[in-house]
């Protein structure tokens, strides 16, 4: 279904004094067809106003445009059911991940042609074997890929890891070359306990050129943070690494996330598929031992 979002300059006076003005504000609409005081409504709602006198809007346009995450907007899935949204990357032989880390490299240890002497006529398989790194495709980091002592992969509670109810943050149309930190500020809005926070920056385009390594977003240490203080079990970005890989190799959220327990998912793809609320997540890697780091198959289920 198509999704709707009002364009607007505002003025807000409140009951006990003051007042309160935007403009080129964004706000995620439930359909295209709400008049002006069902859209003043929404925004008090979103902006959690209380004591409000009036409400003058100007300028208003209505525009089709994906949701970004305003709070007040719930929309009923008209259908029942889910549908999947793949936000992995596929993994071939000579895939470039991360620039500088080994591309994987994919062998015959049986071929079809000489299974056929193995087995039964019109019988044959193929095996084959995979040498990679870790940090392959969309992968999810254990805290044991920081911290010697943390659980390694084969010590992941999977209830951390699958169904997790995802809070996702399109962030696409908001960072620039000058600001790519994602800020405490831009997330304290949610409701994180218990979920999957998901930050789509839009930088998976780039995925596998060399353009995907240079001015990546990333997430400051102060919001990863406050994640973990508001107790979010798994954080996942779209971009290249979850810090800054231009710092001069600090990285911070990696540091207290991974501290806290709090996993990470890192070169997602297709969050834009994937609404702000209402979704679950799910990233289960292998259970390998003494293992900190391995690519999973990162999926939503979104309601239909």
């Amino acid at each position: 279904m198509p999704e709707y979002r009002a364009h607007l300059d505002f003025d807000i006076s409140f009951v006990n004094g003051g007042g309160l003005s935007g403009t080129g504000f964004r706000l995620d609409l439930p359909s295209a067809d709400l008049d002006e005081p069902a859209i003043a409504v929404l925004l008090i709602r979103h902006l959690g106003l209380a004591l409000v006198d009036d409400v003058q809007l100007r300028s208003v346009r209505i525009v089709a445009e994906s949701h970004r995450g305003s709070r007040g907007v719930d929309i009923d899935a008209p259908g029942g059911g889910v549908r999947i949204v793949d936000l992995s990357h596929r993994i071939h032989a000579g895939l470039t991940t991360y620039p500088g880390l080994p591309a994987p490299v994919i062998t015959p240890h049986l071929t079809r042609e000489d299974s056929r002497a193995k087995y039964a006529p019109g019988t044959e398989f193929a095996m084959d074997v995979i040498t990679m790194i870790g940090n392959t495709g969309t992968y999810l980091d254990s805290p044991f890929h920081r911290y010697a002592e943390g659980p390694d992969l084969a010590g992941l509670d999977l209830s951390t890891l699958v169904g997790l109810r995802a809070e996702v943050f399109h962030l696409s149309d908001g960072l620039t070359a000058e600001r790519r930190g994602i800020r405490r500020e831009t997330l304290v809005d949610r409701d994180v306990r218990g979920a999957a926070v998901l930050l789509h920056t839009g930088w998976d385009s780039r995925f596998g050129t060399p353009e995907y390594a240079v001015g990546a977003p990333f997430l400051t240490g102060e919001a990863a943070q406050w994640l973990i203080d508001a107790g979010a079990v798994l954080v996942g970005i779209d971009s290249v690494n979850i810090d800054d890989t231009e710092s001069g190799g600090e990285r911070p959220a990696h540091s207290l996330l991974l501290g806290a327990g709090v996993h990470v998912v890192e070169h997602l793809t297709r969050l834009g598929e994937v609404p702000p609320r209402g979704a679950r997540f799910t990233a289960a890697p292998p259970a390998v031992e003494g293992f900190g780091t391995f690519p999973v198959r990162a999926y939503a289920e979104v309601p239909a």
